[in-house]
């Protein structure tokens, strides 16, 4: 039966585009290749794969001696996994990894391995330690060093997750008041007690190198062990979970045993704090030190938003942070920390002197709003490390894009290396450190390129010119690049090129378009922009129907995540929702896409235009579209629906209730109707917390406004959501009923979360949703 279905698929897409058609089973497009490595030898390059249309992906090898691409067993392409993220010794010519829970060595001349360790525990982090001889790695909470040249294991650490002893024995006053007597009346046990301390004392002097100091960390735990390279310093975080922070319960209700079963899921926003601290080892002097960040500059510093209410928070106190990335030099004689506050409004990068636990600080990057942006940590692993043992590399967005800078600690100076109005959204250093590899949108907002420069800054090359997007992976010799490559109707396709200048790229595979998906002429859709009232330039693009057959009603769809981009010429993750504009269009609809305030790729400004309001600017600049498009393009006021998902349901509940005479209908998608039920880590970016900034959550949730529905609204909503939990839809619906709405439906899939999976709920979904536009903007 599936082999009749993709007989078919073709001619029917011949004649016309449908919901179950493209709703169905995303293999049907074709297959991308995907998770892109290199051979450790720089001699293959490793994929996974789906041509011959299976079930799931498979491993394939491209091999580069031969030309030819061969599907490789699993057990190969784990290995080869493992082996790429292993970490090289300063040499580059050994690698320390992980496979199968245990270590191992490579020599790369050779290829030849040998097993470090053999034990029922899995081992984690391997890295070489100063003199290249040593494999230092983590068991369970204690870090352990292989010396190659014995063959002897060595224990660094011994943390013991528990209560330290108590040195302390309480003492009653007429006790103390009976040992001073004791001995002022007894030659013979002051004399005594004098041995016994000096005993004492001779034992911690001479303490036997093998014996480890012991530390107790309480309930807490070890997270973020490291060694530094001369083996002296131990750095590690201590960190607690904050029991009060209740967790969101999520039901499932269809099971295989016919019971309800409770998921768990994240807290909500506002959550109590968790504890964590920085602490440094000194093995030579058997010394604990906790890191203070107490006095960091700006660490009292009041955020603005606070001014906005009369309380004691706008008095000056210690902020809580947390510290993200302790990183060694090779030399081991400099360290830095990269701090971050909890409130996301600053971010220091800091040398730490692990003998005193000082920090000095480098560089200081504050916003008002949050700190964010490509490279610069919020919701991931800020780009932060080593050009040399005495230069750094980050990104920051001190110029309002996120650039590249480097700083010397011998000399206390900075500079920039990149700099423009466009960000650089990917940086690597090269594994020789001789130059960045970069994907920068500096040519457009809409358009990625990759690009070479010396780490100094000097002589920038352009390496790619496909119009589109990219993904980049360099061999590990820097000979060649591997990329993948996509444009706004072709998926993602892997090429080879030379890491020369105009150099040609070499296309390795071709299978991401299956003939039924090429049989129907997607639209390559138009990209512009749209001045909003404010003067900005919104980026759009247009689904437009084919002459003689406008309708003059239209429909926006509305991107998710906020902090996205989907305006851009490379291949969408939203390609569901591609295909449907695609349909829309077919049946004389216009469909408009813009990356409103709030989305990536345009900067610090664009980014921070939500802060304290969502569903402000960024739902002004989707009226402005609408407008655009009635004055512009002749559409119908009466007749503009709007749609999309979790981000882009919650614009559309704004919309709905907010802006009722500008869309008729709208469909929102497992949306957000409550601010504060969401994510900690996002919305307390963006709205700060509910019991801090009540102004900023009243004003930006779609359930406060719910009386303000005058039109059409379809909700859909997965109901074991483990994202946008499926209370939110709940709460707004007995929010509707209580108001009395009566146009509005609500469509609840029982076996679904936050992306769906399902072709039939999928299907079921966007079925509703074309109803909606056809039954309310077509009359």
């Amino acid at each position: 039966m599936g082999l009749l279905i993709l007989f078919l698929c073709p001619l029917f897409l011949k004649a016309q585009l449908t919901v179950p058609q493209i709703m169905q089973d995303q293999k049907w497009i074709g297959t991308s290749p995907s998770q892109v490595f290199w051979n450790y030898n720089s001699k293959s390059i490793y994929f996974m794969w789906n041509p011959d249309n299976n079930n799931s992906d498979s491993a394939y090898q491209y091999d580069l001696s031969n030309h030819k691409i061969e599907k490789l067993s699993y057990t190969d392409k784990q290995l080869a996994r493992d082996i790429s993220f292993g970490n090289y010794n300063t040499a580059k010519t050994k690698i320390a990894f992980i496979h199968d829970g245990d270590v191992f060595l490579l020599n790369v001349a050779t290829g030849k391995m040998l097993r470090i360790t053999q034990t029922t525990d899995e081992e984690n982090s391997p890295a070489f330690l100063k003199d290249d001889n040593k494999i230092v790695y983590q068991l369970n909470d204690d870090l352990y060093a292989w010396d190659a040249s014995t063959g002897a294991t060595t224990q660094l650490t011994h943390f013991v997750k528990k209560q330290a002893p108590s040195n302390f024995e309480f003492q009653t006053e007429q006790q103390k008041w009976l040992d001073k007597e004791a001995l002022q009346t007894s030659s013979v046990m002051k004399s005594r007690k004098e041995k016994a301390d000096a005993t004492k004392e001779f034992l911690k002097e001479h303490k036997d190198e093998k014996t480890l100091r012991t530390i107790y960390t309480g309930n807490k735990e070890v997270q973020n062990l490291m060694v530094s390279p001369d083996e002296r310093f131990v750095t590690y975080n201590l960190y607690e979970r904050n029991e009060d922070a209740k967790l969101t319960k999520v039901p499932t209700y269809v099971t295989t045993d016919g019971y309800v079963r409770d998921m768990t899921s994240r807290p909500k926003v506002g959550r109590p704090d968790d504890w964590s601290a920085l602490y440094v080892f000194d093995k030579l002097k058997d010394t604990v030190i906790k890191v203070s960040t107490d006095s960091i500059p700006y660490i009292t510093q009041v955020p603005e938003y606070k001014k906005h209410y009369s309380t004691d928070d706008t008095l000056p106190v210690i902020r809580k942070v947390v510290v993200q990335t302790v990183s060694w030099n090779d030399a081991g004689t400099y360290c830095i920390v990269d701090i971050f506050s909890l409130d996301n409004k600053d971010r220091w990068i800091m040398q730490l002197d692990p003998s005193t636990g000082a920090l000095t600080l480098i560089n200081h990057q504050h916003d008002e709003a949050w700190i964010a942006g490509p490279g610069i940590a919020w919701l991931d692993i800020a780009n932060i490390g080593w050009i040399n043992n005495n230069t750094i590399y980050y990104q920051s967005e001190v110029t309002g894009y996120s650039h590249l800078y480097a700083y010397n600690l011998d000399t206390r100076t900075g500079i920039a290396l990149t700099n423009g109005k466009y960000e650089i959204q990917k940086a690597v250093l090269s594994k020789d450190k001789k130059y960045f590899y970069l994907i920068t949108n500096e040519e457009s907002p809409a358009l990625q390129n990759i690009y070479r420069i010396n780490v100094d800054g000097s002589e920038k090359i352009k390496l790619t010119s496909f119009k589109g997007g990219y993904e980049m992976n360099i061999s590990p010799d820097g000979n060649h690049l591997a990329f993948r490559y996509s444009y706004q109707i072709k998926p993602w396709e892997l090429y080879l090129q030379d890491l020369k200048p105009k150099a040609k790229p070499q296309q390795l595979t071709d299978k991401s378009m299956s003939a039924a998906y090429q049989s129907y002429a997607w639209r390559d859709t138009k990209i512009f922009t749209i001045k909003a009232r404010d003067g900005a330039d919104v980026y759009a693009r247009m689904y437009e129907p084919k002459p003689g057959t406008k309708n003059n009603a239209a429909v926006i769809f509305v991107h998710g995540a906020g902090y996205l981009q989907n305006v851009d010429y490379w291949w969408s993750y939203y390609t569901r929702e591609m295909m449907f504009n695609n349909l829309l269009a077919d049946k004389g609809y216009t469909v408009l896409d813009i990356d409103y305030r709030g989305s990536a790729g345009y900067g610090r400004d664009w980014r921070t235009g939500i802060y304290r309001y969502m569903g402000g600017k960024d739902l002004d600049d989707e009226v402005d579209a609408a407008r655009y498009l009635v004055k512009n393009l002749g559409i119908d006021s009466s007749r503009i629906g709007m749609y999309g998902g979790s981000y882009g349901g919650f614009m559309t509940l704004m919309a709905m209730f907010t802006a009722p005479d500008v869309f008729k209908a709208g469909a929102a998608l497992r949306p957000v109707t409550d601010w504060a039920h969401y994510d900690h880590d996002y919305t307390s970016a963006i709205l700060n917390e509910p019991f801090t900034d009540s102004i900023a959550y009243a004003r930006s949730s779609p359930i406060n406004f719910a009386a303000g529905l005058k039109n059409h609204l379809l909700i859909c909503h997965g109901m074991v959501d483990m994202n946008v939990a499926f209370q939110d839809a709940v709460r707004l619906t007995q929010r509707l009923i209580e108001l009395g709405k009566d146009n509005w439906q609500i469509a609840p899939y029982p076996v679904e979360d936050h992306g769906f999976v399902e072709p039939g709920s999928w299907t079921d979904e966007y079925k509703r949703i074309l109803k909606l536009f056809d039954d309310n903007l077509l009359k």
